[in-house]
């Protein structure tokens, strides 16, 4: 199938963009790198009368590595994000979740603000901002704000950008201290969507937890945090940690849909044994003092 009939805009600043979306409310539509929209499109399962094309905007490009962390520019590839030495010294878990999207054709079109702005709750970046606490900037007539990722994500392609919004940076914070972080999913064919996918990150204290994070994807309507298990580890003794436990406790109150895929127990059964395996590895890593490079040497 072909998209239904559209207008073109390739505005070169961002200024003009926001001004174009104003103007065509909500029948207009921001194109990033378009790994997810054109297929969309082409099925017909959505349509609109403009499509804004923010490809050209150069200031939305571009990885800054700053006290605080990293601020990442929008339109900042996903091919790009994996070969950065600054986000895989400062944000280890975001390059290592790179991998896992797609095919590397995929990643050096898809762009980080269009994963995100799209929404996906099988998608690996949304589940990896929720984890590691980011901040999205959105731009719009009225200026700049930041939204913290946790709020974010509303639904399936559904998030708290209005219409006249663009996503134009998201910003990472550095963790500090000895940290370990891992990424696990299961699908059926590496590149395909997941059917259960886990990101963590955990910081030690000496032989304590003194902070863990764990997101799941592709087992709700949105990216989830598995605030129960969350909270019971942090204080917890590292040798004491049951991740039987824990993993039960993380997949507790989830909800997934059954699909042909993977029924809703199946799914669920995947989260818990990758819960098992992301906490323990991020342990691991965090105990043998991988401390990361430069977060406190910007």
């Amino acid at each position: 199938m072909k998209p239904a009939a559209f207008s073109y805009h390739a505005p070169d600043s961002v200024d003009t963009a926001v001004a174009t979306l104003a103007q065509h409310a909500d029948d207009a539509k921001v194109i990033a790198g378009g790994q997810s929209l054109v297929p969309i499109l082409a099925m017909r399962m959505s349509a609109f009368g403009h499509l804004v094309d923010i490809g050209r905007i150069d200031s939305l490009t571009g990885i800054d590595r700053t006290a605080e962390g990293l601020s990442i520019g929008a339109m900042t590839t996903q091919a790009t994000v994996q070969r950065s030495a600054d986000v895989a010294a400062v944000a280890p878990l975001l390059a290592r979740a790179t991998a896992f999207i797609g095919h590397f054709q995929i990643r050096n079109r898809g762009t980080i603000g269009g994963s995100l702005a799209h929404a996906d709750p099988a998608a690996e970046y949304p589940a990896v901002a929720r984890t590691l606490g980011a901040e999205l900037e959105l731009t719009g007539p009225n200026g700049s704000r930041r939204v913290a990722a946790d709020d974010f994500f509303l639904g399936t392609w559904m998030t708290a950008a209005e219409p006249d919004e663009i996503l134009t940076a998201v910003h990472f914070p550095a963790w500090q201290g000895k940290t370990g972080f891992a990424v696990r999913e299961f699908a059926r064919r590496h590149g395909d969507f997941a059917l259960a996918g886990v990101t963590c990150g955990v910081q030690v204290e000496g032989d304590t937890i003194g902070r863990l994070a764990i997101g799941l994807f592709g087992v709700g309507s949105t990216p989830e945090r598995a605030s129960a298990a969350e909270q019971a580890a942090t204080g917890a003794s590292v040798d004491d940690l049951d991740l039987d436990d824990l993993a039960a406790t993380a997949v507790a109150d989830l909800d997934p849909a059954a699909d042909l895929h993977a029924g809703a127990e199946h799914r669920k059964r995947i989260a818990t044994a990758l819960v098992r395996e992301a906490v323990s590895a991020a342990v691991d890593e965090a105990r043998q003092g991988s401390q990361r490079e430069g977060a406190n040497n910007v």
